[in-house]
């Protein structure tokens, strides 16, 4: 079996809790950025992007001054950098939700940032507020390092992938609400209203975020219930017939649950070329989408692609 250094090893059991925990510090940090721009289609506005540090949320405003906010995960520090040259640092270690809002809104307020955020975390069930957890608490950096590891390498594949399609579509960003590395693109046709309903967010933000025929795909480390990291697909609307389509990647699944084709991330760190195995499915599973669905492929693809 193939080992890839630059596809680290990634077992959901073995950081789970630190999943969990960074996953909401994240939503700490991408609820002052949503407060702080305008909202853009899909709400683009409100992600984080990958760096060879970790993740940053860039260009923020507040009366007349940007701000970065950046999770560094190879010196463990949350950076906060203004426009005017000021800036603070908060370590990443284990503390819990409660202190990280606590010590991250103080920081704010040190650089003249006063902004308020909704303290409930957004689309996971059964939740309390930032200011009253005290129960997720765990770092290990070693993982958060090998997490930010595999983001980078999904991410440089993901915009490789991205690079061939002309029509409307996303950055490769990251969804701190989902916890989840992402990439849409678009048929140009609107969708049907949705009709589910996403814990903690407001049917309104869900109907913005999928207002137009999509397929998405991406990187999930699988907490929240898949229990190990995977890549994921999915077309919004489903075209008829979709979850039937025979794959040529042969580690990969449709779930008829979820309504999405996953990708054991496994499956890809020991594959002989990770690059071109993931490249692969992401292009089978768009080309059967577009396919069922008719979109216009000559007129949104820069080349023809099988």
């Amino acid at each position: 079996m193939t080992e890839h250094p630059l596809w680290p090893d990634l077992p959901l059991e073995a950081w789970s809790e630190t999943c969990d925990t960074l996953h909401l510090w994240t939503q700490v940090a991408g609820k002052v950025r949503m407060a702080a721009t305008p909202l853009v289609n899909h709400w683009w506005n409100v992600t984080f992007f990958v760096t060879s540090r970790g993740l940053v949320a860039p260009s923020n405003y507040y009366r007349g001054r940007s701000f970065d906010i950046m999770f560094d995960f190879v010196d463990h520090e949350l950076r906060i950098a203004a426009s005017d040259g000021r800036r603070e640092c908060l370590s990443l270690k284990p503390m819990t939700v409660a202190d990280f809002y606590a010590e991250f809104m103080q920081r704010l307020r040190r650089l003249d940032i006063d902004l308020g955020i909704w303290t409930m975390p957004c689309e996971i069930p059964d939740c309390v507020p930032f200011d009253q957890d005290r129960t997720h608490e765990q770092y290990d950096a070693a993982y958060v390092q090998k997490f930010h590891q595999a983001l980078v390498q999904a991410n440089h594949v993901m915009n490789q992938f991205r690079a061939r399609f002309i029509g409307k579509a996303s950055p490769v960003h990251f969804f701190w609400g989902s916890f989840d590395l992402a990439a849409t693109r678009f048929s140009g046709r609107t969708a049907p209203p949705l009709k589910t309903h996403t814990p903690n967010v407001a049917d309104w933000s869900m109907a913005e975020a999928y207002s137009h025929e999509e397929w998405s795909c991406g990187f999930w480390p699988g907490n929240g219930g898949l229990g190990y990291a995977a890549f994921y697909v999915y077309a919004y609307p489903e075209p008829e017939g979709y979850g039937n389509t025979r794959l040529k990647t042969a580690d990969a699944a449709y779930n008829k649950e979820a309504g999405q084709f996953w990708l054991p991330y496994e499956a890809v760190r020991h594959a002989a070329d990770p690059d071109t195995l993931l490249l692969g499915f992401l292009q089978e599973t768009y080309a059967a989408a577009a396919d069922l669905a008719r979109w216009d492929r000559g007129a949104l693809e820069r080349t023809a692609q099988a």
